[in-house]
């Protein structure tokens, strides 16, 4: 059985640039005061605790749920305190996407026995992955802006979503996880992209 490993939080670098963005004029809100970072903060010490099979096909669809139940509370949490509707409609849409493919790695669960392999490739780029969102959203300067916090944070969020996906179709065999695996990096490369453009026309800082 094998533990993905998380990074130490980068708390006292994200504190000195919080300092040199209020001295510029710009609010910030530490980041154990933004609630997405309490979303974030929680999923990854559950997959930090997860227990894994090393069957790249049934850890893919055992830890996605988590991560898609990540994003779909943080765009509920955009629907109750945001109010841009370019936003609004991204958080729509990935609650309604991402609670489909839940249920669909939940039925294949049910049907699809690890096979008894380790595969230490796909557990490693798993691993680099998270680490690699990690440190991405510790690094953001967040304002308590709920809409630019969401729009932020999901990038990051939706990157590691990417990563994982590539890896499983680097490693993985079974139809049902493959064919989600591509549609995640479709849809979330496609989102990322929205992000990105609203929060560069957008952002305060």
């Amino acid at each position: 059985m094998k533990r993905f490993f998380l990074p130490a939080c980068l708390a006292g670098f994200v504190w000195l640039a919080a300092c040199d963005q209020e001295e510029a004029g710009l609010q910030v809100q530490p980041h154990d005061e933004n609630a997405y970072m309490g979303f974030m903060h929680q999923m990854m010490e559950q997959m930090d605790t997860m227990s894994t099979t090393g069957d790249p096909d049934y850890d893919f669809a055992m830890m996605m749920p988590m991560h898609h139940q990540t994003a779909i509370d943080m765009a509920q949490y955009e629907l109750q305190n945001g109010d841009d509707t370019t936003i609004q409609a991204i958080a729509q849409r990935v609650i309604a996407e991402q609670q489909i493919e839940i249920s669909e790695f939940t039925a294949f669960l049910t049907s699809y026995q690890p096979d008894g392999q380790t595969n230490a490739a796909y557990a490693m780029a798993v691993m680099q992955a998270m680490e690699k969102m990690g440190k991405a959203v510790d690094l953001r300067v967040l304002t308590g802006d709920a809409d630019q916090d969401f729009a932020a944070l999901m990038i990051d969020h939706h990157q590691s979503a990417i990563d994982v996906s590539q890896a499983l179709l680097d490693h993985g065999e079974a139809t049902v996880t493959r064919e989600l695996a591509q549609n995640i990096v479709a849809s979330q490369a496609k989102e990322i992209d929205e992000l990105q453009t609203w929060l560069l026309q957008n952002k305060s800082y």
